[in-house]
């Protein structure tokens, strides 16, 4: 009788955390196992590229015979969020000429090559007038070059027309001079051990939860080799921390904008709650429970009660913005000249990929939602290509295991697909 109860329960168990054996394993090719077959699965990635790259709606544009940018066609700006995206896309499916184009177009237009902002970017120019609308940097931009230059010398080496590894070198070795002169700063809070909302100003003492990407600190202790692996490594450790205070215990939602408490941080632009920015949280925690697997438990726990209160307001029909206790907000925030809740497209992408680390049943039903899911125009005409769309490839790759930790020892020799 022991026995049974005791098979009963590991049974129980597994059917509820199935996923949990795979902590820290690497990205799982999740839409197979919820029923796909590869070629359509390659063929989906692969469309979804192209909508972005190539397509009548495409966010990337060359320039000329060796540049391209990824411009974030509502706001009508190019932004380093999406300049490195673009780049991480890349590196990740192979993409040799699309990573150099970006990279040498960021380079040229908007990494600042002197005074106290050497070495950081500004974070959005307008790409017909070429005017930079801030000379500032936004923290995420910097945290996604440096890791996909850091993948990229990894894959396809440092002699092939760029030195990655020093490009990624060279950010870091000019973050760790920031001291405050000029008002700047590391893109890390050095005494929080966070990434900053911006490195300047008051910007450098509160935080994004969505820049709080712990697999990416872990990269930098792996790869970026430069004397500070222990405090990035602290870093990843904190920014785990930081996450089970910025999300809320029984919803799972966190605002977009914190204090290093975890608590809200008000802005003149914007009412604390769970918005645009806040999707991507989801995306990030399934990638550190997949890569590195160290807070699984939490983590587990977390995707639960997230899918939990998204399962409450309707799998057809729940919203984009909520206030952390999961009621409605009674100020929405606009983009792209529309201001309303919607269905949207980023967020059901980046809460699939909570199903990596944690499957009801193995009923895969964000998954499948998110399989079903086109990027196309809304009913009353919004259109977001570049946020949507971002989050939607991402989380894409994330599920069909094109996300990947790319290591020399796996991936130096092979050949471009460029």
């Amino acid at each position: 009788m022991r026995l049974s109860l005791f098979i009963f329960g590991f049974i129980t168990l597994f059917l509820q955390y199935g996923t949990a054996q795979t902590a820290g394993k690497g990205p799982r090719n999740v839409f197979k196992e919820a029923g796909y077959q590869q070629k359509d699965i390659d063929a989906k990635v692969q469309k979804a590229y192209d909508d972005l790259f190539k397509g009548p709606h495409k966010i990337y544009f060359e320039v000329g015979d060796s540049m391209a940018y990824v411009s974030d066609l509502k706001n009508h700006d190019a932004r380093t969020e999406g300049l490195s995206y673009g780049m991480m896309v890349a590196v990740q499916l192979d993409k040799k000429e699309v990573f150099d184009r970006i990279w040498r177009w960021s380079k040229k237009y908007l990494q600042h090559q002197e005074g106290p902002r050497k070495g950081y970017f500004a974070w959005s120019i307008n790409p017909n007038t070429m005017k930079k609308n801030s000379e500032g940097s936004a923290s995420d931009g910097e945290l996604f070059y440096i890791t996909s230059l850091l993948f990229a010398s990894n894959k396809w080496g440092n002699h092939t027309g760029i030195n990655y590894y020093a490009e990624a070198r060279n950010i870091l070795d000019a973050m760790w001079t920031k001291d405050g002169t000029g008002n700047i700063y590391n893109i890390i809070n050095t005494a929080h051990k966070q990434i900053s909302f911006v490195p300047e100003g008051d910007g450098y003492n509160w935080t994004d939860p969505s820049y709080h990407v712990p697999s990416f600190m872990e990269i930098w202790a792996r790869y970026a080799k430069d004397g500070h692996e222990k405090f990035y490594k602290d870093c990843a450790d904190t920014s785990r921390i930081f996450l089970h205070r910025a999300c809320n215990e029984i919803t799972g939602l966190n605002y977009d904008y914190t204090e290093f408490s975890g608590k809200a941080h008000a802005t003149r632009w914007m009412v604390p709650a769970f918005r645009y920015d806040s999707w991507r949280v989801p995306m990030n925690i399934a990638m550190d429970y997949n890569w590195f697997g160290t807070d699984a438990k939490w983590q587990q726990s977390y995707a639960q009660r997230l899918q939990q209160f998204i399962r409450s307001r309707g799998m057809d029909t729940f919203e984009d913005q909520f206030n952390v206790d999961g009621s409605l907000p009674e100020t929405i925030l606009g983009a792209g000249g529309f201001k309303k809740l919607r269905h949207s497209l980023g967020l059901i992408s980046t809460l699939a990929t909570t199903e990596s680390i944690y499957n009801k049943n193995k009923q895969f039903d964000f998954v499948h939602k998110l399989w079903n899911a086109k990027l196309e125009p809304y009913p009353d005409g919004y259109f977001d290509p570049y946020y949507d769309g971002l989050l939607y490839l991402f989380s894409l790759m994330h599920l069909s295991g094109k996300y990947q930790i790319i290591s020399p020892e796996r991936n130096q020799g092979k050949k471009n697909d460029t």
